[in-house]
């Protein structure tokens, strides 16, 4: 098929904004690190649909997953949020250490931009990492706050927090799966999608469990009061502040 030999950034990019309400393709929006794979994987379980989160299958109903901060040609749509301190520290885990999953470019990146230095050290260099996420980053070329202010309160658009899957997995898969298709999957599916997909099922170690050098590093609540001082704090209250409290996290 033509548009399947589109190179791929092309390909993705009009795949979901020009056979998304085709196909179709259920869209998982999300700032990086607010939890995207795992939604993927959960609702293409409970839609019984394919799982193509990085490559779109044409014109074959599938869930895909991105960071698209425009949303022109998007239909069905969910924009996972996450608290943007836990997503700092997340995100910085991501752009620090390689994962073997394909993040190699972006820590080269990171590491040129910001210069050598004790990454292990996260609370003595999480304020540089939050102004440079805010100000320089490369990848993606948008910010947490601007990805926020981008994607919040549009029409057509379905919404849910990471922390409420944390809290209620089963119930949040349920509602999503109905407001997309209008149908209900049972308390018993909704349940087990919950379980295949859990942390430990999916990393091999309990929420809490840290692994620096893990795409599932962590899977926790709340992370960012370890590691944020002062400094990181007032930083993120500058460029991020008006956008946490509009979510409700402050």
């Amino acid at each position: 098929m033509l548009l399947a030999k589109l190179p791929r950034f092309i390909y993705r990019q009009t795949s979901v904004r020009c056979l998304s309400g085709v196909s179709p393709f259920y869209i998982v929006n999300e700032y990086p690190k607010s939890g995207g794979t795992w939604l993927s994987k959960m609702l293409s379980s409970a839609l019984d649909v394919a799982d193509g989160r990085y490559y779109p299958i044409p014109f074959v109903p599938s869930v895909t997953q991105g960071h698209y901060l425009k949303s022109w040609g998007m239909k069905n749509v969910v924009v996972l949020w996450r608290d943007g301190r836990d997503v700092m520290v997340s995100w910085y885990h991501y752009c620090a250490f390689k994962n073997g999953l394909g993040n190699s470019l972006v820590v080269d990146t990171v590491r040129r931009d910001l210069g050598e230095r004790d990454y292990e050290n996260v609370k003595e260099h999480l304020s540089d990492f939050i102004q440079y996420a805010f100000s320089k980053q490369k990848h993606p070329n948008f910010s947490w706050s601007d990805f926020v202010r981008a994607w919040y309160d549009k029409p057509g658009v379905i919404y849910v927090k990471y922390e409420d899957l944390k809290d209620n997995c089963a119930k949040e898969i349920q509602r999503l799966s109905y407001e997309f298709t209008g149908k209900k999957i049972s308390d018993s599916r909704a349940e087990e999608i919950e379980e295949i997909f859990s942390f430990e099922r999916m990393s091999g170690r309990r929420p809490g469990q840290e692994a620096k050098n893990n795409f599932l590093r962590k899977g926790v609540v709340g992370d960012w009061k370890r590691y944020f001082d002062e400094k990181s704090c007032s930083l993120f209250e500058k460029y991020a502040g008006p956008e946490l409290r509009l979510l409700g996290y402050e």
